[in-house]
């Protein structure tokens, strides 16, 4: 008999239940994931709160995520939002499912500056075994709540 093992997106909603509650727990759970994935974890995310279908997302603005124009970078902000959308909608897919973008556009509004917020909601989808395509959005927010880059993630469901 084969084994079956959980996806990332059910592996990480079961992480961010454990240590979410505790004191240090979002930012252990944060590191975690950077660790995970070391692209994502270049831009340091700090994950706010999560459940199947949202997610809120921190990018703090430093010198590493900065442009020559003193500003955050356009890359850094389509890294915020791929995550975002990521995290929202794998973490409700059932463990026998799993997902990977493989398309991200980025719309940039404004010039970024200041402590970001990534926020994403959507709909779980339901994958019937064979693979699908499935949109997610993400709006990301300086700290007067101005949108400032929306990523729109098309992200590739299927059986793991």
């Amino acid at each position: 008999m084969a084994a079956t093992h959980a996806s990332p997106g059910a592996m990480l909603l079961r992480l961010w239940q454990r240590l979410a509650p505790w004191p240090g727990g979002r930012w252990l759970f944060s590191h975690i994931l950077s660790r995970m994935v070391p692209y994502t974890g270049s831009i340091s995310p700090r994950i706010r709160e999560l459940r199947p279908g949202y997610a809120r997302v921190e990018l703090r603005d430093r010198r590493r995520v900065r442009n020559h124009l003193n500003s955050i970078h356009a890359i850094a902000l389509a890294n915020l939002g791929e995550v975002a959308s990521g995290l929202a909608m794998l973490t409700g897919l059932p463990s026998s499912t799993r997902g990977i973008a493989v398309k991200i556009s980025t719309e940039y509004f404004k010039k970024a500056r200041g402590l970001l917020v990534a926020e994403t909601h959507c709909e779980v989808p339901q994958v019937q075994g064979e693979d699908m395509d499935y949109v997610v959005q993400a709006d990301i927010h300086d700290r007067d709540g101005d949108v400032v880059a929306r990523t729109t993630a098309c992200w590739r469901l299927g059986p793991v």
